[in-house]
């Protein structure tokens, strides 16, 4: 895969390769089987944030709607951080679109919230030191943009520290489709299988994100 070579490349050129824990996490990653409507890619990480870290992004697609969207970074620092109490850290962002009504709930930030450790829970991921940030803004256009209709947009940012498993390398592999099962339960699609029965979505989506 080109997102391989590219790594191996940059090891070669910082002098630096990354630890047996980090690539088999990051390997996890690469062969994950997720839902068809979660389109996952590598993308560039920061490199400031730890040693070691892995990005991908993802885009929740039905037809030609994009209906939500989000990013996922594996950081990874061997020496561990105490404040992940832990060697590894997930760190994400997802945003949809809403119906205004919706943005309003007073409820809309706890129940989001709600739906990352849900998710977490659901696969019986362990994991430890949650924290994060519900945002949701409007947008109302005027002048040369009135014809436009007015928008609203849910925002989550998370970061929560994997429980390590043998040879110190989490289950990342459950924690990304974790991650899409939360793309695509703010996305408002149907529950993936039975074990979701009990999903709580979010209807009228708007249609094709803004980037």
């Amino acid at each position: 895969m080109d997102d391989v070579k590219d790594t191996e490349e940059a090891d070669r050129r910082s002098g630096t390769p990354d630890p047996p824990a980090f690539r088999a996490a990051v390997d996890a990653l690469r062969s994950s089987r997720l839902r068809p409507q979660v389109e996952v890619e590598p993308t560039p990480a920061p490199q400031r944030l730890a040693p070691h870290a892995y990005a991908l992004e993802a885009v929740v697609v039905d037809g030609e709607q994009e209906l939500a969207d989000g990013r996922l970074v594996l950081l990874h620092d061997p020496a561990g951080h105490d404040a992940w109490r832990g060697t590894f850290r997930l760190v994400t962002l997802v945003r949809a679109e809403l119906e205004p009504e919706m943005a309003v709930d007073p409820l809309l930030p706890e129940v989001c919230w709600s739906w990352l450790t849900g998710a977490l829970q659901a696969r019986g991921l362990g994991y430890g030191e949650p924290s994060g940030t519900i945002t949701r803004a409007s947008s109302h256009y005027f002048g040369g943009l009135a014809e436009r209709p007015s928008a609203s947009q849910i925002e989550i940012r998370a970061s929560w520290t994997p429980r390590e498993g043998l040879g110190g390398v989490p289950d990342t592999a459950s924690h990304l489709a974790s991650w899409c099962d939360l793309l695509a339960q703010v996305a408002g699609l149907p529950p993936a299988g039975p074990g979701d029965a009990s999903v709580v979505t979010l209807p009228q989506r708007r249609g094709p994100q803004s980037r």
